[in-house]
């Protein structure tokens, strides 16, 4: 009776096993574009054995499941063009239509670059105009996972329209929309970002491990996450909901937030967001993220290198472009210059210029000072663009911002010398340059006088400093800066000193919770 039981337990999975269906990874659809000029993988899920067959506009591609079930084949490389419908058949038949062949970007990053068209500026006549067929757009769900996901959740590629442009992201749709203009292609975007989110949670884990030389990191996080439970969130959340009934006084509270499903927590929504995507067909990914960081612009410098290199080792597609918003500004401006985490949050950043095919624009310009989520997402879009159609298209446009290449101190005043310029340093909207200061061997810095003396030079100098050793200029927050260069581009936050700064040697994250009768509290 046992055997037979067994038997027919085995032929029940077989047969279950022999009716399954062939299935196409879900990042895949109608009205999708693919990327041209590149040989793009297409995958899925079958049988284990069964045969698959997609085709494509002339293409016959033929391929088996493996024994875990999975399958991939890859297009052969096409021109710009479209629609074409692709067949994929096994044992049964899947049909996507109307898909195109163009430029394809991955918009990542957290709110700035999830912030949608409908709240950015002139946001009725963006939604009006916004007909645009050959633009099309997906949003990634929001899945934060401690493991590597293989597919994400239902997902669907859509034309570009008043209806479908609302909630899509403001600086994805602007950047795509200049390019679809100007390089007269299809192009695709791909939304994949995540409001609130920090660096690390957009990392690999074995990344982390491997690349960043603060075990301290991840251990810490490790124990938090052991020691959080569903009683604290419970808890939490009844307070906050106190507080918020209460009319939010004293101190303000953080939001309550499960941290093992968040998008903090290291590796979280690289797992659930990215990891199931990648392979898709991109020419390159836009970024904006830096908030969630404040207070560790330090180690900015060496999260955010492995956080590319890892894309582009898993991507398996090259140095792929990868371009990203500088944190932007707020709060009040200094009345003296001090200290500041965004600035140092902002350095952090640029550093990882000295990765290949990388590039940066400024937004400290359009940051409002009482909020966090500038509306001006259509500035962020054109220098984006400027950047992608003078790096990766080979356009005759200057797409990078002016920035410091060198000083030479001469006896009270120090020159500063820039790279980048194409038309000329250029005071905007004042006779006076603003923005910089300057401290001698005490490494107090004070407000200084400076003036532009060249096409790439500007003269700093202060009465009360005899004998200066660095300048900083736009350092600060909420920055009072207005050098630029005459085609628009601001002039990037910089410091020519390496002295210490607060962020240096913070390494932890900030901590949602308090744990209880802990000493890591």
């Amino acid at each position: 009776m046992k055997k037979q039981l067994i038997f027919v337990f085995l032929f029940c999975i077989s047969t279950i096993v022999l009716h399954a269906e062939v299935k196409v990874a879900n990042v895949f659809g109608s009205h999708m574009v693919l990327q041209r000029h590149q040989q793009n993988p297409i995958w899925g899920t079958a049988n284990v054995g069964e045969k698959i067959t997609v085709s494509i506009a002339g293409q016959l591609h033929k391929t088996v499941a493996n024994r875990k079930g999975e399958w991939r084949i890859q297009l052969d490389a096409m021109k710009a063009g479209g629609p074409y419908k692709m067949i994929v058949e096994g044992e049964n038949k899947i049909v996507f239509e109307d898909i195109l062949i163009g430029e394809v970007w991955i918009c990542t990053g957290q709110s700035n670059m999830q912030w949608s068209v409908e709240n950015s500026n002139h946001a009725e006549l963006e939604m009006l105009s916004a007909n645009y067929p050959k633009i099309r757009l997906i949003s990634i769900p929001l899945v934060g996972v401690s493991e590597p996901q293989t597919d994400i959740k239902e997902a669907n590629w859509v034309a570009c329209s008043s209806e479908t442009i609302p909630k899509f992201s403001a600086a994805g749709y602007f950047f795509g929309r200049r390019l679809h203009q100007i390089l007269d292609v299809p192009v695709g975007l791909i939304n994949a970002s995540w409001g609130a989110s920090s660096l690390e949670s957009w990392i690999p884990r074995d990344a982390i491990e491997k690349k960043y030389k603060h075990k301290e990191f991840l251990e810490d996080w490790d124990w938090r996450i052991n020691q959080f439970t569903d009683q604290m969130l419970i808890d939490y959340t009844k307070k906050y909901e106190a507080w918020e009934k209460a009319g939010k006084p004293g101190q303000k509270k953080r939001p309550p937030r499960d941290i093992r499903i968040g998008q903090n927590r290291p590796a979280n929504a690289y797992n659930g967001v990215i990891h199931p995507v990648i392979g898709y067909g991109i020419r390159g990914s836009i970024w904006c993220q830096g908030e969630s960081n404040l207070g560790r612009g330090d180690q900015y410098s060496e999260l955010f290198p492995i956080m590319i290199n890892s894309w582009r080792e898993r991507w398996k597609n090259g140095d792929f472009p990868f371009y990203w918003i500088q944190i932007a500004s707020m709060k009040e401006p200094d009345l003296e210059p001090e200290n500041s985490s965004w600035a140092e949050l902002r350095e952090g950043m640029s550093k990882t210029l000295s990765l290949p095919n990388t590039g940066e624009v400024i937004s400290m310009d359009v940051g409002e000072g009482n909020d966090i989520h500038y509306r001006n997402k259509q500035e962020m879009g054109n220098r984006l663009a400027r950047l992608a159609l003078d790096d990766t298209y080979n356009f005759k446009i200057e797409g990078r911002s002016p920035r410091y290449k060198s000083m030479e101190i001469q006896g009270n005043k120090i020159t500063i010398q820039f790279d980048n310029i194409d038309q000329g340093l250029y005071a905007f909207n004042s006779s006076i340059v603003k923005g910089f200061s300057i401290a001698g061997e005490n490494q107090k810095f004070v407000w200084a006088d400076a003036k532009i003396i060249g096409k790439n030079k500007v003269e700093v100098s202060s009465v009360g400093i005899k004998n200066p050793e660095a300048v900083r200029y736009a350092w600060s927050n909420k920055p009072v800066s207005n050098l630029i260069d005459r085609n628009g581009l601001p002039v990037a936050c910089f410091r020519t000193d390496k002295w210490q700064i607060p962020s240096e040697g913070k390494v932890l994250a900030q901590k949602r919770y308090k744990y209880p009768n802990s000493k890591k509290d």
